[in-house]
């Protein structure tokens, strides 16, 4: 990639936290959702959701990245993402805005970001007054392995 090249990402907030999707990668943002719990499931899985005729897995984010259970899990908002060609609904917080930032501005994980943060990140962005982490969805969603090698 050459150094003016953009890439746009979709903000999401998480326990107070920035966050970037990259675009391409939703495919849905849903308000409130049901969801059907699934037994003997991994602690990231809240559970399953049915869109539009399709089961899809609900991961629970804040789990994934060790971060405490919100005061209102009734108001989460949920980003649908596919892997491995299947659906995947990421439970967060809030949705932002569509960001194209200039993929040279996009520095490496510091060595004091989280690890388990650090496992999922493909770089952070700095802007003005925020910090952004930019998920790698397939490494997010690669928590079989990760429990595996916890």
């Amino acid at each position: 990639m050459s150094s003016n090249e953009l890439q746009e990402f979709v903000t999401v907030t998480i326990a107070g936290q920035m966050f970037g999707i990259p675009v391409l990668q939703v495919h849905d943002v849903l308000g409130s959702i049901k969801l059907t719990n699934i037994p003997l499931a991994p602690m990231e899985v809240a559970g399953a959701l049915n869109l539009r005729g399709r089961i899809v897995t609900c991961i629970d984010v804040r789990k994934r990245l060790g971060l405490p259970t919100p005061d209102d899990a009734a108001h989460q908002m949920s980003v649908v993402v596919e892997h491995h060609g299947e659906p995947y609904s990421l439970l967060i917080d809030s949705v932002g805005e569509v960001l194209s930032l200039k993929t040279d501005q996009i520095e490496m994980n510091p060595a004091t970001l989280e690890p388990r943060w650090r496992e999922v990140s493909s770089g952070i962005y700095r802007s003005e007054n925020k910090l952004i982490v930019i998920l790698q969805i397939d490494r997010l969603l690669d928590f079989a392995g990760a429990s595996v090698a916890a």
